[in-house]
């Protein structure tokens, strides 16, 4: 069923190895955005490199018409992993919940090794902004278990279209 407000979602993969080609993770978010009636803004690739990934995830900021940022890659442990660190900087508001709800839904498909996820969000210049690992099984689960109703501006009792401008019920608040 398509969102009742269709949002404009850039896709970044960060990665020193993927191409377009091999980009399974960033294939299957841009996908599933637009299955579930949103529109694909820009999908891109940049290196595991903190300013590449910063100025990339900046201009979309900047960019009045992005709605979302989604992230995937670069939220391990591994040394080049620094997806956190370039994009922290950048948030004016975090959204804690969202890291702890990832690696809850997470746990049950990887056990502990959920641990090493620092998936990540947040607002800037109110614009959603969403770092996942990199697998495909993991945007999945992002996607699944918390993105594809959040950005539904239909879902209640409240979703984050509200946070980005979209309209709202003042008794859908309930978390203000």
């Amino acid at each position: 069923m398509p969102c009742a407000t269709p949002l404009e979602i850039a896709v970044l993969t960060v990665s020193d190895t993927r191409t377009a080609a091999s980009d399974r993770s960033g294939k299957y978010l841009a996908d599933a955005l637009t299955e579930a009636g949103h529109r694909l803004h820009d999908h891109a690739i940049v290196r595991d490199n903190i300013y590449q990934i910063r100025a990339t995830v900046s201009a979309w900021i900047a960019d009045p018409v992005v709605d979302v940022i989604l992230l995937t890659g670069g939220t391990g442990l591994a040394e080049r992993d620094r997806t956190p660190e370039a994009v922290a900087p950048l948030l004016d508001k975090r959204i804690d919940g969202f890291g702890e709800l990832f690696r809850q839904l997470s746990h049950a498909e990887i056990g502990a090794s959920t641990v090493q996820s620092r998936a990540l969000a947040g607002l800037a210049n109110r614009t959603l902004i969403c770092c996942l690992p990199g697998s495909p099984g993991a945007c999945n689960t992002a996607w699944e278990g918390i993105l594809r109703t959040q950005m539904d501006s239909t879902y209640r009792p409240c979703n984050f279209v509200v946070a980005l401008g979209g309209e709202a019920d003042p008794e859908d608040l309930i978390y203000d």
